[in-house]
C-alpha cells in the first residue's frame, strides 16, 4: 500500500482545474454498451475506478481508443457475452461498485447480464434493490445464486412501464433509464434522480436517438426506440473536487482559483461553505478562495445550532460531508453534521479527534463539531484512509496541521482524485508518496 508524508501548516496559492467528474463517468462509459456505432467522450479522469471501468469494458470486448489524455473513443460493436461467465471478469466487478451500472444496458441491447454483488466504498449498507426492482418491471427476470451474484435476463424486448422508486438513487435511476430507451413502450419513472449528472446522462442519450422527457426533474418519461447511434460527450467537472478546494483553501488559509467550476450545476456547495463562513467569490466560472484567517458558523434565525446535512438532489451530496465536518473543526462556531444516507461514513472522525478535533459522535449518522477557530490548530499523526471521500478529507486535515502525517492507504484517495498530491504540490503543499 502507498502512503502520503503530509508536511502541514503551509499556506497554498495558485489555480487548481477540477477533473472530470467521476460519478458521472461511471453512468456514461456504461451507456457506450447500448450501440454499435462510435461514442467519443472527452474529460475522464484518470482515476483508479474509472480506469478499472474501462479496462473491464475492454475486456468484454469494446474497442477502446485513446485520443487525447482525457478523450476515448469507445465502441462495442462485438461484445463477447462469454466473458461473462469467466473469473475474471467476477474478479473485475467485485472489485469495482461502477460495474453495476452494465445491467440495465446490457439486458435492454442483449437481453442478458450477470454480475457479482460489486465493490467500492465500505461506508456501510448499498443495497441495489432499486435497480433490480425497476429492471423487472421493464421485464427482466433476476436470479440471485448465493448472497452475491445476480443474473438477469429478458425474453425478447423490454417493455415500457409505470414505476415510483422507493428511493431516488443516482445508479438505480441511471441502470432503468439505460434500460427503458431500447423497451418498446413508454416509460414513467417518478422519484427518479435528478442529479447534474444523472441528467448529462440523459441530454447524451437524447443525442444518441433516445426520447426522454422531464431531463431535470424527478419525473421522467421515456418513449423507447429500437436503436441509439453513437454521439460525442463531454463531462462536467468534478462537484466533489470543487468543494474539496474550496474546504482545503479555507483549512489552510490559502489563496486559491478553481478554474472552470461550471457554477450554475454546483446546486447548494458554494451556499453550504458560505454558511461555515468562508469566503467565495465567483469570476465568471472560476471560484475564487480568497485566503482567510478566521471564519465563522452561522446560526439559524433564532439562534440555535445549524445543522448540516445531505440529502437527494438538489439537497446537498452526501459525498461532501466528510470534507465539510473536517473545515467546520477549525472554524469559529458549533454545527451538527447529519449524514443520513450512510451509517458508516463519520466513522473516521476518531482519526480527527486524535489530531485534536473537538468532535462529539453522537451516533453512526450524526457528529456535533465543536470549532477550534483557529486556535489550537490540529496536529499530525500517522492514520489510514477509509474510504475515497474520508482519505481526502484526511488530507485536507492533514495540510492544515501542525507537523508530519502519514496517511496509509491512499489507494483509496487515488480512486477518485486525479494525481491529487502533484496537483495540491504545485499550490505550495508539501506532499511526498511513500
Amino acid at each position: 500500500m502507498a502512503s502520503f508524508e503530509v508536511i502541514g501548516g503551509k499556506a497554498l496559492k495558485g489555480e487548481i482545474v477540477p477533473q472530470g467528474a467521476k460519478n458521472e463517468a461511471l453512468q456514461i462509459l456504461c451507456a457506450v454498451l447500448l450501440t454499435d456505432e462510435p461514442v467519443t467522450i472527452s474529460n475522464i479522469p484518470d482515476i483508479r475506478d474509472v480506469n478499472k471501468l474501462i479496462e473491464l469494458l475492454r475486456d468484454m470486448g469494446v474497442k477502446v481508443g485513446k485520443l487525447a489524455s482525457d478523450t476515448y473513443r469507445f465502441q462495442a460493436d462485438a461484445v463477447n457475452l462469454d466473458y461473462l461467465d469467466t473469473p475474471e471478469f467476477v474478479a473485475q466487478g467485485r472489485a469495482l461498485r461502477g460495474s453495476v451500472m452494465i445491467l440495465g444496458p446490457m439486458l435492454a441491447r442483449f437481453g442478458k447480464c450477470q454480475l457479482p454483488k460489486p465493490g467500492g466504498d465500505k461506508i456501510g449498507r448499498r443495497p441495489l434493490d432499486t435497480h433490480f426492482v425497476g429492471l423487472e418491471k421493464l421485464g427482466g427476470k433476476l436470479t440471485l445464486e448465493g448472497n452475491d451474484f445476480y443474473r438477469i435476463s429478458a425474453e425478447g424486448r423490454l417493455h415500457g412501464a409505470y414505476m415510483l422508486l422507493d428511493e431516488a438513487s443516482v445508479t438505480g435511476t441511471a441502470n432503468i433509464v439505460m434500460g427503458a430507451v431500447l423497451a418498446e413502450g413508454i416509460t414513467t419513472i417518478y422519484n427518479a434522480a435528478c442529479e447534474p449528472y444523472l441528467q448529462q446522462l440523459c441530454k447524451m442519450l437524447v443525442r444518441m436517438g433516445a426520447k426522454i422527457n422531464g431531463i431535470g426533474s424527478n419525473l421522467l418519461t421515456i418513449e423507447g426506440v429500437e436503436r441509439l447511434g453513437g454521439t460525442d460527450h463531454r463531462m462536467l467537472p468534478d462537484m466533489i473536487e470543487i468543494g474539496s478546494f474550496i474546504g482545503l483553501a479555507a483549512m489552510t488559509g490559502s489563496e486559491i482559483t478553481i478554474k472552470d467550476c461550471q457554477i450554475q450545476e454546483l446546486g447548494l456547495i458554494p451556499d453550504t461553505f458560505r454558511k461555515l463562513g468562508i469566503q467565495l467569490e465567483f469570476r465568471g466560472d472560476d471560484i475564487y478562495v480568497p485566503a482567510q484567517d478566521h471564519y465563522e458558523i452561522s446560526t439559524y434565525l433564532d439562534g440555535s445550532i445549524l445543522t448540516i446535512s445531505d440529502h437527494t438532489w438538489p439537497g446537498l451530496t452526501p459525498d461532501l460531508l466528510s470534507v465539510i465536518l473536517v473545515v467546520a473543526t477549525q472554524a469559529k462556531g458549533t454545527v451538527l453534521i447529519h449524514q443520513k444516507m450512510f451509517e458508516s461514513r463519520l466513522f473516521f472522525v476518531d482519526k480527527l479527534i486524535d489530531m485534536g478535533a473537538q468532535i462529539i459522535l453522537c451516533d453512526p449518522h450524526r457528529a456535533t463539531v465543536i470549532g477550534l477557530d483557529q486556535r489550537n490548530r490540529l496536529h499530525g499523526i500517522t492514520m489510514t484512509s477509509p474510504d475515497i471521500r474520508a482519505g481526502v478529507a484526511l488530507l485536507i486535515a492533514a495540510l492544515s496541521a501542525e507537523g508530519r502525517s502519514v496517511i496509509e492507504n491512499v489507494e483509496q484517495i487515488d480512486r477518485g482524485y486525479q494525481y491529487i498530491d502533484k496537483r495540491l504540490t504545485a499550490l505550495g503543499a508539501q506532499i511526498r508518496r511513500l
